[in-house]
């Protein structure tokens, strides 16, 4: 194997890793439990998951989906998580192999990112744990993000601060306009938080290419649903899904959709 393959191998499992600690986060956080405390635990008998049986993909795989003590299915949910945050940190490392602090990084936002889109798809709630805390920690690592690359961190960190400021207020203006326009709620506060730490990893392009991306993405499923008479106009939809497949995206390349903002 080359170097860069054993990088996007080593990528994989830091990722399917990290997975395994969403699924936690995904289960636990909407229901304000501990993410530490009580260990993982079968959802049906309740009994503590030994470490051999906690093996990311693997051990579900081994089990057969089913739990070792209780013998009931485990849902399919988990593994899918751990693979995909696997190949989310390996796609990152082969896209950008030149810097492994900052595939680190990018890795943590794409899970976090996974995460809002799964508990936003089930609760229709995105924490603010997870949309702040990507605005946090855009700046922290803006020394090494090669979108705001420049050879100054003083003028990444500006870069990133004005970049979530731009996200949150995009979301805020696309909100207050919609409610005046529609009188009903055009972007949920979570969205907008969320714009903002999208904008601290990617910039004001990046938050605005994710909601572009995002738009595209939840009109197209509101249509399928409606051809497929499985939702009546009017009916919710969790918007967090598909900004969270937008900046995933712009995690690896921005487009051009946000050329004026440039």
């Amino acid at each position: 194997m080359s170097e860069n393959e054993i990088f996007q191998a080593a990528a994989f499992v830091y990722g399917a890793i990290y997975g395994s600690f969403l699924n936690v986060v995904v289960w636990r956080l909407p229901r304000e439990e501990s993410l530490v405390r009580p260990r993982s635990r079968c959802p049906h008998c309740r009994r503590p998951i030994a470490w051999h049986d906690n093996v990311p993909v693997l051990s579900w795989l081994i089990l057969r989906g089913r739990c070792r003590h209780c013998r009931k299915s485990i849902s399919i949910r988990y593994p899918l998580v751990e693979a995909s945050a696997g190949f989310l940190a390996a796609g990152l490392a082969r896209r950008w192999p030149q810097s492994s602090a900052w595939v680190v990084g990018a890795s943590l936002a794409a899970g976090a990112l996974l995460a809002v889109a799964l508990i936003d798809w089930d609760t229709f709630i995105i924490p603010d744990e997870l949309s702040l805390g990507l605005a946090a920690a855009g700046p922290f690592f803006s020394a090494v993000n090669p979108y705001f690359a420049c050879g100054d961190w003083r003028v990444s960190l500006w870069w990133s601060l004005r970049g979530a400021l731009g996200g949150f207020a995009l979301g805020w203006a696309l909100a207050a306009g919609g409610e005046a326009a529609f009188k009903r709620e055009a972007l949920g506060g979570g969205d907008v938080k969320l714009l903002a730490g999208v904008g601290a990893w990617t910039g004001l392009l990046g938050a605005f290419d994710c909601l572009m991306v995002g738009s595209l993405l939840g009109t197209v499923f509101a249509v399928r649903q409606l051809v497929m008479k499985k939702a009546k106009r009017g009916d919710a939809i969790p918007f967090g899904p598909f900004l969270a497949a937008g900046a995933i995206l712009n995690l690896f390349r921005l487009l051009p959709l946000g050329w004026p903002l440039v």
